[in-house]
């Protein structure tokens, strides 16, 4: 398949990486449209913040995903659909997981039937690589044990089963893609990088952080969504489940020591027992095997983590940016 000239949806467009995805899908020919989560603001997130020729282009849905009516309306007449759509903190997900399933399972549900009703030619389902918990072996392949260490990652194997249902059952071109840690620009500062970069960038002695440990397979924003295009092209991942990833590991401990580097500013680490997640819940390591898709597809990730760090680094010190993030305090 080539997107070029292809009625493509994305859900969750307002988001960290449906928003960078939708600039891709743009520059790449896709007659696009972004679905954004309705408020009384007529805020579309972080599309309102790319060049007005990009904007320009893009069809505005305003919608939510759990409303099976609206989801077919904004489906309705494409050819593609990436449904990006989620919640995806994990420590609001201890406190409200109902949420969690109305939006990531139901949510995927609808636009899984409203692709199958209206005979779309690909629908991609975006998966996390939480559905693994801690890895049992490294690195991760996708045959990996699915373990729900947490209502957010729980929420997702559900979605992620009822696409493969689809596909089984109904012959749906169903790929679901399962990104590692992606990072970049845009990012929520709930994740380790904007936290650790606003925390610094602000002149905080101490740098407030969770569990020092555990590891993390890093992309860069720009890599992901390549990612996603190549395996919406490609017939071969049909059905399939596809990890994203880099294939290199790095604790947030280091993490942070390399973000200090590149800021330029020092900070004594300290543990934030708020920020801990619960021990049975805790992922300890995350590696990706990115083999299939490199095999599948010939992607490979083209930005290293010191260049993505940089550049990330370089976006938040843009006093614009930055002000759109609350650094002194932690929200769930």
């Amino acid at each position: 398949m080539d997107l070029d000239g292809k009625g493509v949806v994305v859900t969750g467009a307002d988001g960290f990486i449906g928003s960078h995805l939708v600039e891709a899908l743009v520059e790449r020919g896709a007659d696009v449209t972004a679905v954004c989560y309705y408020n009384a603001f007529d805020s579309r997130g972080w599309l309102d913040t790319v060049p007005a020729g990009i904007a320009s282009q893009v069809e505005f849905f305003m919608g939510d995903i759990r409303d099976s009516h609206g989801v077919r309306m904004a489906l309705t007449g494409k050819d593609v659909v990436f449904h990006l759509a989620a919640l995806i903190g994990i420590p609001f997900s201890y406190h409200s997981p109902d949420s969690y399933v109305d939006t990531n399972v139901r949510g995927t549900l609808n636009v899984l039937q409203a692709s199958r009703d209206l005979e779309l030619e690909r629908a991609v389902i975006t998966s996390t690589s939480e559905v693994y918990g801690t890895a049992q072996y490294v690195p991760i392949d996708e045959s990996h044990p699915l373990q729900g260490q947490s209502p957010y990652s729980a929420s997702k194997i559900g979605a992620d089963k009822i696409a493969e249902s689809f596909y089984r059952s109904f012959d749906l071109p169903v790929i679901t893609a399962r990104p590692f840690n992606t990072y970049g620009p845009r990012q929520s500062v709930r994740a380790v990088i904007p936290t650790i970069i606003t925390q610094l960038l602000a002149g905080a002695s101490e740098l407030k952080l969770g569990s020092l440990h555990p590891t993390r397979d890093l992309t860069y924003v720009a890599d992901t969504c390549a990612a996603f295009i190549a395996l919406a092209e490609c017939d071969e991942a049909v059905g399939r489940e596809v990890n994203i990833g880099s294939g290199f590991e790095i604790s947030m401990g280091d993490l942070a020591r390399r973000l200090m580097a590149l800021v330029g500013k020092q900070a004594t680490v300290v543990t934030d027992d708020v920020r801990l997640r619960p021990e049975k819940s805790e992922v300890e390591r995350l590696l990706a095997d990115n083999t299939l898709i490199r095999k599948l597809t010939g992607w490979q990730p083209a930005v290293s983590l010191e260049e993505g760090l940089a550049q990330t680094v370089q976006w938040f010190r843009d006093e614009t940016n930055r002000s759109r993030y609350r650094w002194d305090r932690y929200g769930v």
